[in-house]
């Protein structure tokens, strides 16, 4: 494995860039606040992106890459295997946060610690921004709930209403930047 991370932008990225790109995910249960306590609830289903729907991800990562978001990449060689993106649009009133706007690991490079060194740049471009705190709207599947949690993330004080609203199966988390 060649592993190397870089900062996306018109010349290492493009609309083809994902099509390679194994978003798999394949859930058995989910957490959802029930009466006021956070609860594993069974739900089954399978996450696929076709090449289609990774080519529409890509365009719009590279619509806002370099303007209203900064992308980083983790490429194994040449082929992008994870990525995310950070919003520069700093909201809260109790807190200065920023938004992890998409963060994903291609399915056969999960468990190697990609995703925790891409968790990490985002928070130093948190910090860069003036932000005191990454704001995440979550997959609310146990698998992804537990892989913020071993991050350090906790459930928001302060709910952006808005994104809430545009996922309402999300959970919203937060990260304090040290």
């Amino acid at each position: 494995m060649e592993l190397h991370y870089e900062i996306l932008n018109n010349n290492n990225f493009n609309a083809h860039s994902l099509d390679h790109f194994v978003r798999h995910q394949k859930v058995t249960e989910r957490w959802r606040n029930v009466d006021g306590q956070w609860k594993l609830i069974p739900n089954e289903f399978e996450e696929n992106w076709s090449v289609e729907e990774c080519r529409e991800i890509a365009a719009d990562v590279a619509l806002h890459m370099g303007k209203d978001q900064t992308a980083f990449a983790a490429f194994d060689g040449e082929m992008l295997i994870g990525f995310l993106t950070v919003s520069h649009n700093i909201f809260g009133k109790t807190a200065n946060y920023v938004e992890l706007v998409c963060f994903q690991v291609s399915e056969p490079y999960r468990g190697l610690g990609i995703g925790k060194a891409l968790f990490y740049q985002a928070c130093e471009e948190a910090r860069k921004l003036g932000a005191d705190k990454l704001y995440i709207s979550a997959h609310s599947s146990k698998e992804s709930q537990a892989a913020y949690k071993a991050l350090g993330c906790v459930h928001a004080e302060e709910i952006n209403q808005k994104l809430a609203e545009e996922e309402p199966f999300d959970v919203q988390l937060e990260y304090t930047l040290a």
